[in-house]
């Protein structure tokens, strides 16, 4: 069964200079860089679900009133034993924020079983890294967040299978 998630794309700008900067952090920590078509910012992770959990998250997503903000990564890190670096938010927007917590929400509330940890907002960027990448401020990357997307993960290969524009 494939993974699903919800996300928000990074416009061609954004990718590219994230793209840019994987390749960065791999070389520094020994990791991989994730690929471009690859880079997302995730908001809910759903896992492995059948089609009826997937037409519900679709029924969840249509009814979620959100309105344009700018994402800003302006820091890169990793997470302690997760081996993978990242860029993220010294302040996220208050926008991602109450995207995040909106769409948190209505998937519990439709019963979904989600990651109880704080969210916080960023962008994987290199995986199976060696060393730690430290917390460090870079050139702000940003990108206006138009669309939440839902997307699917199977052998590698993400699609994305529906997409909500904000206001």
């Amino acid at each position: 069964m494939a993974r699903h998630f919800f996300a928000l794309w990074p416009d061609a700008a954004a990718a590219a200079a994230l793209a840019a900067l994987a390749r960065e952090l791999a070389e520094q920590s020994g990791g991989k860089p994730v690929p471009r078509e690859k880079i997302h910012l995730t908001l809910a992770f759903l896992g492995e679900i059948d089609p009826e959990a997937v037409e519900r998250a679709r029924g969840v997503a249509g009814a979620i009133r959100a309105t344009a903000f700018e994402v800003r990564l302006d820091r890169t890190g990793s997470f302690r034993g997760a081996r993978v670096g990242w860029a993220g938010c010294e302040s996220p927007a208050p926008g991602l924020i109450d995207l995040a917590a909106q769409l948190g929400q209505a998937l519990k509330d439709a019963g979904f079983v989600l990651e109880e940890r704080p969210f916080a907002p960023h962008v994987t960027l290199a995986r199976r890294i060696r060393s730690a990448v430290a917390r460090t401020p870079i050139a702000p990357i940003p990108w206006r967040a138009s669309a939440l997307a839902l997307v699917r993960s199977e052998a590698g290969r993400y699609e994305t299978i529906g997409s909500w524009e904000t206001r």
